[in-house]
């Protein structure tokens, strides 16, 4: 398998910048998500580097090999598409044989391979059925199957469980999941879907109009977002985010909001201005002795627990609870927070100020 390299990669499409000068670095073996809303820029990033677009600029690296200028006929690297892609005059062994024969292997070879892909993928019994009379999930393992048996160094996935049903989707999610731990392989794979990527990735590339907007490990992008964006498309329900006019100070660790001092991380640096109080709905409780005080509006049981959405003097709360504390609409309630869970945003370019994992203020340059 392979590390890829991706050093300040650009697309243009005359004057519409589709990616903007990216860098990551994906090791040998790592399960890497490419994660953002439509039109993000992720799919091109995937497309770049299987050699399906040609970048405007940068470089990447396959094996450390420079391949940016290459086809993708000479990457080694195999597609799953959305739409799987496969051969409907051909049965379902014949579609897993094809980039084999493509490459002159012995028919031996050939079937046997195709024999052990098949039993990896639980689809033995579907080899000689066409594949237009087979259910999605099935013609998804064949899709798979297909860049399975060509062993290259790399998978590329652009959604590929994006058809299926959502049931089916998790179930499939796990399956593939749990095939990349079996092979090793080195996966890039494409989706809109933070749930998803939150479930399989190693890591994850949270991207927005072409801009790399935070990179890193699951559990970092979920409890340390690097911006604004990120924590509010990561999560369900997202981030809370309180505004008001502050100050900070290095060493400080608590800021004064609506004559409440609420708990932060310490501070490295200064600012003053715009800020948000982030908060997650599952670091907010109910404290009788809270200064900070919330108006319920309504509560969604979720059987174990439930959301209940609150309002505050500095904006909308929505706070995580178990399903048995209860709480009536109208009741204004104490809150609390724990400071460790908490992120500074600047209020106007989105970036974090402070959090545990970036103590500090970010280059806003």
């Amino acid at each position: 398998m392979a590390e890829i390299v991706i050093e300040n990669l650009r697309k243009e499409f005359g004057d519409f910048t589709a990616v903007q000068s990216s860098s990551f670095r994906i090791e040998d073996g790592e399960f890497f998500m490419l994660l953002g809303p439509s039109g993000c820029g992720k799919t091109t990033t995937l497309r770049m580097i299987a050699g399906l677009e040609l970048p405007s600029s940068g470089q990447i690296y396959i094996d450390g090999e420079e391949v940016a200028r290459k086809p993708a006929s000479e990457r080694d690297i195999a597609f799953v598409f959305q739409m799987f892609a496969l051969y409907p005059h051909m049965n379902v062994r014949r579609n897993m044989s094809y980039p084999l024969v493509c490459q002159g292997m012995p028919r031996a070879r050939v079937r046997a391979k195709v024999a052990e892909v098949a039993a990896i993928l639980g689809i033995e019994d579907i080899l000689d059925k066409p594949v237009g009379g087979l259910s999605g999930g099935d013609r998804q393992r064949v899709a798979l199957g297909r860049a399975i048996v060509r062993e290259p160094k790399a998978f590329m996935m652009d959604e590929p469980l994006g058809a299926l049903d959502a049931e089916f989707r998790e179930h499939m999610a796990e399956e593939l999941r749990a095939l990349h731990d079996r092979m090793g392989a080195t996966t890039v794979y494409v989706t809109h879907d933070q749930l998803e990527a939150m479930q399989m990735g190693d890591k994850i590339v949270v991207m927005n109009h072409g801009v790399i907007e935070q990179f890193g490990t699951p559990q970092d992008i979920y409890d340390k977002p690097a911006t604004r964006f990120v924590a509010d498309f990561i999560g369900s329900p997202p981030m809370n985010f309180l505004s008001f006019q502050g100050a900070i100070a290095p060493g400080d660790q608590a800021v004064r909001m609506q004559g409440v001092d609420l708990g932060v991380p310490r501070a490295q640096a200064g600012f003053q201005g715009e800020m948000l109080f982030g908060i997650r709905p599952e670091h907010v409780r109910f404290d009788d002795g809270g200064a900070w005080r919330g108006r319920v509006l309504a509560s969604e049981y979720l059987g174990t627990t439930q959301i209940v959405t609150l309002d505050s003097a500095a904006g909308p709360i929505k706070l995580r609870a178990p399903s048995d504390q209860r709480v009536a609409p109208g009741e204004t309630v104490g809150l609390n927070f724990d400071a460790r869970t908490v992120t500074l945003f600047d209020g106007s370019s989105g970036r974090a100020l402070v959090s545990e994992l970036n103590a500090g203020v970010l280059d806003h340059g």
